[in-house]
C-alpha cells in the first residue's frame, strides 16, 4: 500500500518525454518507404482516482526490426521503453516491447524492475502496454502507453488526400 501511495504522488511531477527511432530518410534508399511503418503512440499517466494528469501523443516513421523509444523521467521515477515492429512476409507482424523502470523509493534505495513482451497484432490495432500499474486495480496510479502501427504508405495516401482537398479542384484530375 506505501508503494501505491508513492506511485500516485511521484507520477504527478513527470517532467520530460523523449521518443526516438533510428532515423533513415526514406528518400535516400530505394525501396523503403514501401517497407516503412508508421508507429502512433498515445502516453499518459493515470491517478489513483482515475483523473489524467499528463497526456502526450507521438508518431515515429520506422523499419521492421528498428525500435523506437520512449523516455519519462520524474523526480524519483525513470521509465525507458522500446518498442520493435518486426514486419514479414507471409507472417503476422508482432511488437516487442522491453521496458525498463527506476524508482526511488524513499528510505528504501532505488528499485529496478524490467519486462519483455512479444505482441502479435494486425495494422491499425490499438496496443496497450502498462510498463508500471495496471488499469485493472482501480485504486491504483499507472502509466498507459497506446500504440498503434500502421504502413507507412497510409500515412502518405493520408497527406496526399488532405493536399489535394486544400487545393479544391484545381490540378490534374
Amino acid at each position: 500500500m506505501i508503494k501505491t501511495a508513492f506511485l500516485g504522488g511521484l507520477l504527478f511531477f513527470m517532467i520530460s518525454t523523449v521518443i526516438s527511432a533510428q532515423e533513415t530518410s526514406l528518400e535516400e534508399l530505394p525501396g523503403l518507404r514501401e517497407r516503412a511503418v508508421m508507429m502512433r503512440i498515445s502516453s499518459r499517466i493515470v491517478e489513483q482516482n482515475q483523473q489524467i494528469t499528463w497526456n502526450s501523443e507521438n508518431s515515429r516513421v520506422t523499419l521492421s526490426g528498428r525500435p523506437v523509444g520512449l523516455k519519462l523521467v520524474g523526480t524519483n521515477l525513470v521509465v525507458a521503453v522500446q518498442f520493435t515492429p518486426f514486419i514479414r512476409r507471409n507472417t503476422q507482424p508482432f511488437l516487442v516491447a522491453q521496458g525498463e523502470i527506476w524508482i526511488n523509493i524513499p528510505n528504501e534505495g532505488i528499485r529496478y524492475h524490467t519486462t519483455i513482451q512479444t505482441i502479435p497484432l494486425e495494422f491499425n490495432e490499438q496496443i496497450y502496454f502498462f510498463p508500471l500499474g495496471s488499469m485493472e486495480l482501480e485504486d491504483e496510479a499507472f502509466i498507459e502507453i497506446q500504440l498503434v502501427l500502421e504502413p507507412h504508405s497510409t500515412e502518405r495516401q493520408r497527406s496526399e488526400d488532405r493536399q489535394s482537398r486544400r487545393r479544391g479542384s484545381i490540378g490534374p484530375p
